[in-house]
């Protein structure tokens, strides 16, 4: 058996032309032009090529981009108030500060600070309280973090129904981890989280219908961890030296071994990876249809 690739890229170009879609029904039915603020402090060249991006697809899909670079040296206090204005702006629906921030300022009290309707990255202790408590088959109303959501996407898009499906999450973050086994138990799956630290990874791995990679170790899922037949969603971006003093990016797991067993698998780069700003942006489109009273739109 030769897992069958399961394409990120097509699948958020496919998602972008939908929000493109939904953003000009919004825009005719009630004057509202989605607006996203993208936040960046510094030079990082990496976070700089991620803002251009984000800029640019939600123009394309229809947005209003709003840019706001500062220096590396700009105070916590200076960086409270820009966002405490983009909070009261009525033509800004989401906002994303580029992460990571500089060290002297805290991540988790600018996350704590940005209105969490407007929170398109679902970063926001209050979304991650949303999220714990949605019942299974309940609506996601309020903003998801981006890459969990697009995993999700991905399985069903590949799958269909997961319902009762075994999955396995490896890796604990509160960036993708615990949000995706929160999504995925909302889909019924029977779900297990697993870490770096867990006894046998590779028999609990066995069991999995489902495996999510997302721990950060270059191809540290062997090819023999996974069931025949399984799905393999790899979030791992990990770049590796080659000999030729070139490097490489390769997931968390092991894809040649693993695409020889799965049934389906993400491939890195291009499979969750591009799927990640897609869902910035349907969030995006989610909080300005909730601030004009309307419902989510059925995307995926």
């Amino acid at each position: 058996m030769t897992a069958s690739l399961i394409d990120g890229k097509a699948y958020a170009e496919g998602l972008r032309q939908r929000i493109a879609g939904a953003v000009a029904e919004l825009t005719a039915a009630t004057g509202v032009t989605p607006g996203l603020a993208v936040v960046l402090v510094g030079e990082d060249p990496a976070s700089q090529v991620y803002v251009r991006s984000k800029g640019r697809q939600s123009v394309e899909v229809g947005m209003a981009s709003f840019e706001h670079r500062l220096p590396e040296t700009t105070p916590q206090a200076e960086l409270l108030k820009l966002i405490a204005t983009l909070n009261a702006d009525a033509q800004v629906h989401g906002i994303l500060v580029q992460l990571p921030l500089p060290k002297h300022i805290a991540s988790s009290e600018v996350i704590r600070a940005i209105d969490p309707d407007k929170d398109v990255d679902g970063l926001h202790p209050m979304n991650a309280g949303r999220l714990s408590q949605v019942a299974a088959g309940e609506s996601l109303d309020f903003p998801v973090s981006c890459t969990p959501l697009g995993c999700l996407m991905l399985l069903k898009d590949s799958l269909g129904s997961l319902s009762g499906a075994d999955a396995l999450v490896i890796g604990r973050s509160v960036l993708v981890g615990k949000p995706v086994a929160q999504l995925l138990l909302r889909e019924d799956c029977t779900v297990t989280m697993a870490h770096s630290r867990s006894r046998d990874l590779a028999a609990i791995c066995r069991r999995a219908d489902i495996v999510v990679a997302a721990v950060g170790r270059a191809e540290m899922v062997k090819g023999d961890w996974i069931k025949s037949g399984a799905t393999v969603i790899d979030v791992g971006i990990n770049r590796v030296a080659q000999p030729d003093g070139k490097s490489k990016l390769i997931g968390d797991v092991d894809f040649g071994a693993a695409r020889e067993i799965a049934r389906a698998i993400t491939p890195v780069p291009g499979g969750v990876g591009p799927m990640t700003v897609a869902c910035l942006l349907h969030n995006t489109l989610q909080a300005a249809r909730q601030r004009t009273g309307l419902p989510p739109a059925k995307l995926y």
